[in-house]
């Protein structure tokens, strides 16, 4: 059995999703810094931000929270909360009000019914299942195969793990949508309510753009392991 991590066929699938990864993360920290550092012309702190969109789109039951670090806010839909860091609730920056529209969005688009993050949350579950037991499953598979040869029963366990990792792949793959919704959400209910001008509106955009490659990047790298993994099991029955 080819060693898992550090071989050319390995290569060949996760550098360039590492590569972009890495970008992403460099991206959206500049571009989050940048931001942080320009203030909007209201005056603006993210909780104002929140408790103008919150009243005027007819969100004014979520909760709001305010949690450690920056970057860490995200949208409850089992409790209809709003967490958001404190680097976003507390500064009057175009960052901030990017953040929190953006988790507004996820806000509306919990009110609204909408079908992404419906499927999203729904499969929630089998998301962490995959990601935290499947690729266990597909090493232990791995060398039982190799040791026991067709006869056992490793490739049909390292199989199983395969498709309990696609479960976490789906998951990341639907995310997509349901974040660029989310952006495209907060830049209409920011200029809808007149709280950003044009250069600021161009800001948000910038940020949320940024923001929106993490999550582009985190599904390529799920897409290109589940698919070296694929290729490892076929190339290895095949060769029994």
């Amino acid at each position: 059995m080819p060693f898992l991590f550090f071989n050319t066929q390995y290569l060949l699938f996760m550098v360039p999703a590492l590569l972009l990864a890495l970008f992403a993360q460099w991206k959206i920290s500049a571009t989050y810094r940048k931001f942080s550092d320009i203030r909007n012309t209201q005056g603006l702190t993210g909780a104002d931000v929140a408790r103008v969109l919150m009243r005027n789109e007819g969100l004014d039951y979520v909760g709001v929270e305010v949690i450690p670090g920056n970057l860490t806010d995200h949208y409850d839909p089992r409790t209809k909360t709003m967490r958001l860091s404190q680097g976003s609730s507390q500064a009057p920056s175009v960052a901030a009000m990017a953040v929190v529209a953006h988790e507004l969005g996820h806000a509306q688009q919990d009110k609204q019914g909408y079908f992404w993050l419906q499927l999203r949350s729904g499969i929630v579950g089998v998301a962490n299942v995959g990601s935290n037991f499947g690729i266990i499953l597909v090493f232990i598979g791995l060398m039982l195969g190799a040791a026991a040869g067709r006869g056992g029963f490793g490739w049909p366990l390292a199989w199983a793990g395969v498709l309990l990792m696609s479960g976490a792949v789906i998951f990341s793959l639907v995310t997509l949508p349901v974040e660029l919704n989310a952006s495209a959400r907060a830049r209409d209910m920011l200029a809808r309510n007149g709280l950003v001008t044009a250069q600021e509106a161009q800001g948000v955009r910038v940020m949320l753009n940024a923001a929106a490659l993490t999550y582009i990047a985190a599904a390529a790298q799920s897409v290109m392991q589940l698919l070296y993994f694929v290729t490892l099991l076929s190339g290895g029955n095949r060769r029994q």
